[in-house]
């Protein structure tokens, strides 16, 4: 599924990384961690997290993820946004929590696993 299809069904907010929303989404990821998304995600992820710092961008630019999901209305840093526009990584936000994203998610076909 495509990023944009993302965005336009769970009702997502882009505040960076517009260009990008073309790309596909090869399965999702939830995690609050930044070294257990290093060990368990893949090139073409979405992450999901509340984290809001700027090691977010380091660890989806590093990984290759398709994009990150902020959830429960957070909002990135300044400097975290900063960087993402800058690195064009797409950070989305939802207003929802984790829960409820990824269970949208998973209904849209996001499989947690690659090969699903």
């Amino acid at each position: 599924m495509k990023l944009n299809a993302l965005v336009d069904a769970l009702n997502l907010e882009t505040v960076s990384g517009e260009s990008r929303l073309n790309e596909e989404v090869s399965a999702g990821y939830v995690s609050d961690l930044m070294s257990d998304v290093i060990a368990h995600t893949s090139e073409g992820n979405i992450w999901v997290t509340l984290q809001v710092h700027v090691n977010i961008v380091a660890v989806a630019s590093m990984k290759g993820l398709a994009g990150i999901i902020l959830i429960n209305g957070r909002k990135p840093e300044d400097k975290t946004l900063e960087k993402a526009k800058s690195e064009n990584i797409p950070i989305l936000l939802s207003g929802l929590p984790a829960f409820e994203v990824v269970g949208r998610l998973y209904r849209l076909g996001v499989s947690g696993m690659q090969d699903a």
